[in-house]
């Protein structure tokens, strides 16, 4: 975990990160994209960093992490949401020290714009220097239902999520488990006072693009800025 004596240099150290956190199929990703695009900025990837996160896992630090890693996909798909949710590795603080420290070795000459699922309300707020540096997408069920069917739609996507077991099971089950993680992002932030965007579809990415730059304070950056 983060020690408490060093937040005050993180928080300065972090000053130019944005978080874009939430729900899965919120469209954080393309939001991120458009972003990035629009102000010049780096984007770090919380997928690819969870990836490259296996190889630092220990039991004692990541107990949580490193026995998910042995699960086979077909033993993932016969959880429970319930138990799936209980161990997620960020509900219990496991892999924001990782995100941290990946953060620290990047530039800071231009904003970093943090795309992560696993970021809760509690782990960033001790880093943030303002609230405006983080926000919270979060789907409607509607909405959430419509990205994953359509991203699940691939069978080879489906596969390497799920193995060969019932994949209408699987999708039951993960949007079941991203309905506790809404549940409890949304209790986080209100406790913490950390501001969250409903995402229903009536919004294009675009403007949602637009909403967070002006949430961000994101400035665009001059013809040939050299970045």
């Amino acid at each position: 975990m983060i020690s408490v004596t060093n937040r005050g240099d993180l928080r300065r150290r972090l000053a130019h990160v944005r978080w874009i956190a939430g729900g899965t199929g919120a469209g954080k990703s393309t939001v991120t994209r458009l972003l990035a695009e629009r102000h010049g900025a780096v984007v770090y990837d919380g997928d690819a960093a969870e990836r490259a996160w296996v190889p630092r896992f220990t039991p004692d630090r990541h107990p949580r992490a490193w026995a998910a890693l042995r699960l086979t996909p077909e033993q993932r798909a016969q959880r429970t949401p319930e138990e799936t949710y209980r161990e997620m590795p960020s509900l219990h603080g496991e892999t924001i020290d990782l995100l941290v420290a990946d953060l620290l070795a990047l530039p800071d000459d231009r904003p970093v714009l943090v795309d992560y699922f696993g970021n809760t309300p509690r782990d960033i707020a001790p880093l943030l220097t303002r609230r405006t540096q983080a926000i919270f997408l979060l789907p409607t069920p509607g909405f959430r239902r419509h990205a994953l069917t359509t991203r699940f739609a691939d069978p080879a996507r489906a596969h390497a999520n799920w193995g060969s077991g019932d994949h209408t099971r699987a999708l039951a089950n993960r949007l079941a488990r991203d309905t506790l993680w809404d549940a409890e992002l949304r209790r986080q932030a209100t406790e913490l006072d950390l501001p969250t965007l409903t995402v229903d579809g009536t919004r294009t990415a675009d403007a949602v693009a637009t909403h967070l730059s002006h949430h961000f304070r994101l400035t665009t950056p001059p013809p040939g800025g050299g970045h």
